[in-house]
């Protein structure tokens, strides 16, 4: 069995939520990660690398002045099957623009991954809001990213699914013991407030421009490639520091010298319905966490007092002073691990796994009812 993957994200961008799940389906089925098309002077082509998860990356390579961009993306999806015998396949959306170019296949099974509400983020195509709409009237089974996102979209699919973020506990628990610090942060001084993930149009630039100010003495250290916002735009204080882009790998080093771990994200449509992967990834590696009221973070985190929720600078800094003066954290830290006990993303794998075999079959009894089909 094949899964044929549409994502809006490069594989090699950040390691999220689409890597964690596919490098687990990796595992028994075959995986064709199909990102958006790079534009060259030549002749078009699919280039396919395989990764160490051995998920097959395929980067179809389109010429620049091409009319027909979606016509070029059927007839390279159509060669990619061809070539790679691929008979049986399930088609998996993070992407519902792939829909453009591949609505006239016939997979066993349509599977849309609805991690976020991507019409509310800058630069959305224009026509997101219908395509999606025409996905999930095609998709056999829905997932979402996070639980307001499940409620905003539930009554839209009969076979729905909440599916928030999860985490590997074992990689990011190696920053609660001493790591030797990275060259580019050692010589930052304490305290640190970090944060690492994507800086665009999502973060809360006046926040931490604000905070920063009004705490010269606070450094904060800021992970990520910045993206669909200007890096002139984010703030330029003396006491900010911006060490760009890490691998998923790098992380647990940089966060073990933090001293407050940071979900600085605006409120704002773009916001409205993520679940950020990072808040179970903070927590795991042992660190206390200041975070904006998005949705998905006050409940259940802020609820259950693992996050600490703030509405505005001065929050911000009352928050950030009192989990400073916090020497003894046992007990926090032991809440925290009855909490993420049940989280992982072998958990999710196995729960999205089951419900797709179950889909199938039932699709398939209802297909030829006389025949059971197991996979």
């Amino acid at each position: 069995m094949n899964i044929i993957c549409f994502s809006h994200l490069r594989w090699n961008f950040v390691y999220q939520r689409p890597q964690h799940l596919l490098s687990r389906f990796a595992k028994h089925y075959t995986v064709y990660f199909i990102e958006e098309p790079v534009f060259i002077n030549g002749d078009d082509f699919n280039l396919i690398t395989v990764t160490e998860e051995n998920v097959h990356v395929v980067t179809p390579h389109i010429n620049n002045v091409n009319n027909n961009v979606s016509a070029t993306q059927t007839n390279l999806l159509t060669k990619l099957l061809d070539e790679q015998g691929i008979s049986n396949y399930i088609f998996w959306y993070y992407s519902p623009m792939a829909l453009l170019f591949s609505r006239q296949f016939n997979p066993l099974l349509v599977v849309y991954d609805c991690m976020d509400e991507l019409s509310a983020f800058k630069f959305a195509p224009p026509q997101l809001k219908e395509t999606e709409k025409a996905l999930f009237e095609s998709a056999d089974v829905v997932f979402t990213g996070g639980y307001s996102l499940y409620q905003a979209k539930k009554n839209l699919h009969h076979n729905i699914y909440p599916f928030p973020s999860s985490i590997e506990k074992e990689h990011f628990a190696k920053a609660r013991i001493h790591n030797q610090e990275p060259s580019d942060q050692k010589n930052i001084p304490h305290p640190r407030l970090g944060f690492f993930g994507v800086l665009d149009e999502r973060f809360d630039i006046k926040l931490i421009r604000d905070v920063a100010e009004k705490k010269p003495e606070w450094n904060f250290v800021l992970l990520g490639p910045v993206v669909k916002i200007h890096p002139d735009d984010l703030p330029q204080n003396k006491n900010i520091f911006y060490p760009g882009s890490k691998s998923y790998n790098e992380l647990p080093a940089y966060i073990s010298g933090w001293d407050i771990a940071l979900i600085p994200f605006a409120i704002n449509e773009s916001t409205k319905f993520i679940s950020p992967t990072k808040t179970p990834e903070y927590l795991a590696a042992g660190k206390p966490v200041i975070s904006t009221a998005i949705k998905d973070v006050v409940s259940p985190y802020g609820d259950e007092n693992l996050v600490s929720i703030v509405h505005s600078s001065e929050e911000f800094i009352a928050a950030a002073e009192k989990l400073l003066q916090q020497k003894n954290r046992q007990q926090w830290l032991k809440h925290v691990d009855e909490f993420l006990a049940e989280n992982s993303w072998d958990i999710t794998f196995n729960e999205m796994n089951s419900i797709i075999k179950n889909t199938l079959n039932t699709k398939k009894k209802f297909v030829n009812p006389k025949k059971e089909i197991y996979v």
